[in-house]
């Protein structure tokens, strides 16, 4: 008979052979999915259906996002709710003396986030407040920008707008529908962007964005 100790430990290994990490990075990870377990039970922090493949489905689905930008030191992510990926990556820019700026609304996240931040010593800064409001202390201080499962991409590209322009990465795990977000963003924006396979998903693909401006003939 298979445990849950076995499961969690298959799918630790799965997700870390996606996304190979030192050990001490995948130690602060493991701290960080045993503050996620004991956090969910009152905070709903993730869906609860996702937590068998924790690793898989959000370890991993993080961690993959660094590579689509590994020289950039300055991150920021929008939305960070319970941490994904945003902490993940804080853990992860650790190791090169990075860092990255999580945004949230939610009080009750942001005390996970803080909380998370001190026992795994991700390079992370908090802050509690709304995207819209938010945006203008980033301008000219990140080198990417990312957000997972927050919005469509043209309300995306709107938040973004004048860090896309100056040459910030845009690097957004999006899902099946990422055709059709393209072609109804592509009214209204100028993009250069690629996209490429989730290593987690085979139905999801990383949208990587070089610059947008908002199309002047919309």
């Amino acid at each position: 008979m298979m445990t849950v100790g076995s499961v969690d430990n298959r799918d630790r290994q799965r997700g870390l052979s996606l996304t190979p990490v030192s050990r001490e990075t995948e130690e602060r990870l493991a701290i960080l999915v045993a503050e996620l377990e004991r956090w969910q039970r009152a905070k709903n922090l993730v869906s609860t259906a996702t937590l068998d493949e924790v690793w898989t489905r959000h370890i991993a689905d993080s961690l993959q996002l660094f590579d689509h930008a590994p020289e950039a030191r300055r991150w920021l992510d929008l939305g960070s709710g319970g941490g994904f990926p945003g902490l993940v990556l804080g853990i992860r820019l650790t190791e090169v003396g990075g860092h990255i700026d999580l945004v949230e609304s939610n009080a009750r996240k942001c005390a996970f986030l803080r909380h998370a931040a001190r026992l795994t010593g991700a390079a992370v800064t908090v802050h509690a407040a709304r995207i819209e409001d938010a945006m203008p202390q980033f301008h000219g201080k990140v080198d990417v920008v990312t957000a997972r499962a927050l919005a469509p991409l043209p309300l995306l590209l709107d938040w973004c707008k004048e860090l896309l322009r100056t040459g910030v990465i845009g690097v957004f795990p999006k899902g099946q529908h990422l055709d059709a977000e393209l072609t109804e963003a592509s009214k209204y924006w100028k993009i250069q962007a690629s996209t490429f396979p989730s290593v987690t998903d085979s139905a999801a693909r990383i949208l990587v964005i070089r610059n947008a401006q908002k199309r002047t003939d919309s």
